[in-house]
C-alpha cells in the first residue's frame, strides 16, 4: 500500500502531477473586471474613422445613383438614334426617300406619343417611345435618304426638365449630346 512518506515512489509521482499542474495553471491568470474594464468599447479614433469611412461609401453611392428621368430620356435618345442609322441605312439601299415625324396623335401631355418612318413598310422599326413621358415638337421632321449626305439635321428630346438633341452632319451617323447642335 502506497503511503507519503518521503521516498515513496507513489507519493513522488502524485507530487510531480500536482507541481506541473498548479505551475500550468501559474500560467493562465483568471480574468478579473479590472482586466477586462480596458478592453471593453471603442476608442474616440475607432469610432471618427468607421463613421468616416460609412460617410465616403454613401458619397460614391449618392454619385452613381442617377435620376430616373434623366436615364429614360437617354435611353430613348440612343434608341432614336440606333432607329434613325437603321432607317438611313434601309434607305439608301432601297432607293426610296425615307422620312421620320412625330405622329400628331397625343398624349395627356399634349405632346407626339409616338413616330412613324414614312417611306418603310409599317411594322418595319418600332414606332413608340420607351418612357411615355418622353416628349418632341411636334413640327419635327428627319429627311433619312436615299441619299448618302442628307445635310445637317437634328431634333430635340425632352422629358421634364432634360434636354437632348440627336443630330447629325449629314456625313456622320446620327449623335446623342446634350447641347443644340
Amino acid at each position: 500500500m502506497p503511503t507519503s512518506a518521503v521516498g515513496n515512489k507513489a507519493h513522488l509521482k502524485t507530487h510531480t502531477r500536482e507541481s506541473h499542474s498548479s505551475q500550468v495553471f501559474a500560467c493562465v491568470q483568471p480574468r478579473t473586471k479590472n482586466n477586462w474594464g480596458a478592453n471593453l468599447g471603442f476608442t474616440l479614433m475607432e469610432l471618427l474613422v468607421v463613421i468616416a469611412l460609412i460617410a465616403i461609401g454613401t458619397a460614391a453611392v449618392s454619385f452613381t445613383l442617377r435620376d430616373t428621368s434623366q436615364t429614360l430620356l437617354e435611353r430613348d435618345a440612343e434608341r432614336l438614334t440606333a432607329l434613325l442609322e437603321s432607317a438611313r441605312a434601309r434607305s439608301r439601299s432601297s432607293g426610296v426617300p425615307v422620312v421620320w415625324r412625330p405622329v400628331v396623335e397625343t398624349n395627356s401631355n399634349n405632346t407626339p406619343a409616338a413616330f412613324a418612318f414614312e417611306g418603310l413598310p409599317p411594322q418595319a422599326l418600332p414606332a413608340e417611345w420607351l418612357s411615355p413621358q418622353t416628349q418632341v415638337a411636334a413640327n419635327s421632321l428627319l429627311r433619312l435618304g436615299p441619299d448618302p449626305i442628307i445635310g445637317p439635321q437634328s431634333v430635340m428630346l425632352s422629358h421634364q426638365n432634360f434636354r437632348l438633341w440627336v443630330s447629325t452632319n449629314g456625313i456622320e451617323p446620327f449623335r446623342v449630346s446634350r447641347t443644340a447642335p
